[in-house]
């Protein structure tokens, strides 16, 4: 089941979903928009390697907005500290973001139990857009967990994404090797 904004706020209330800063006129229906942050990053390299450490340069995006140009992927983060302790968020860009042909996220849309974090967002487009710090950027949306969780994000050994961060984190495959 999928939170609505009367249980968000209640989740909220309990401690087992943070979101600070929390806006109440970013609360959805059944949903929470999360904000692009002031800082970009880009790969500095041409070939990016899964086996090896991939190195990026990070630039904040000027009060002027930053166009983003096809075929460039752009490392984000949302200007929001999450932690969800007892559901699954899931993160989905809005749709007036696809509408101007901005994808948010490449493949890690889904969150983990335990993820104490800015999300960091993978951002690709279609055509050049122009974007600001701040703006809406997607929005998390919560799912209930039917049984225990043995061991949370933050607890787990492998987990390659607990450093708490608001700037961008490059991908981090090569320690799976």
């Amino acid at each position: 089941m999928i939170l609505s904004d009367q249980e968000i706020i209640s989740e909220i209330s309990l401690g087992n979903i943070v979101i600070e800063p929390f806006r109440r006129e970013s609360l959805g229906s059944n949903s929470y928009d999360v904000h692009l942050g002031k800082t970009l990053a880009v790969y500095t390299v041409d070939i990016l390697d899964a086996k090896r450490p991939n190195p990026i340069s990070l630039f904040e995006i000027p009060s002027s907005g930053f166009v983003l140009k096809p075929d460039i992927l752009y490392l984000g983060a949302t200007e929001e500290y999450t932690e969800t302790l007892s559901h699954v968020p899931f993160l989905e860009g809005k749709s007036s973001v696809g509408r101007l042909g901005i994808d948010i996220h490449a493949t890690a849309g889904k969150g983990d139990i335990g993820y104490k974090n800015h999300w960091t967002l993978e951002i690709s487009v279609k055509m050049p857009v122009r974007v600001y710090a701040g703006m809406p950027i997607g929005q998390i949306i919560y799912f209930s967990v039917q049984g225990k969780v043995l061991t949370p994000y933050d607890k787990k050994n492998s987990a390659k994404y607990n450093e708490v961060s608001a700037l961008p984190k490059e991908s981090q495959m090569w320690r799976n090797f």
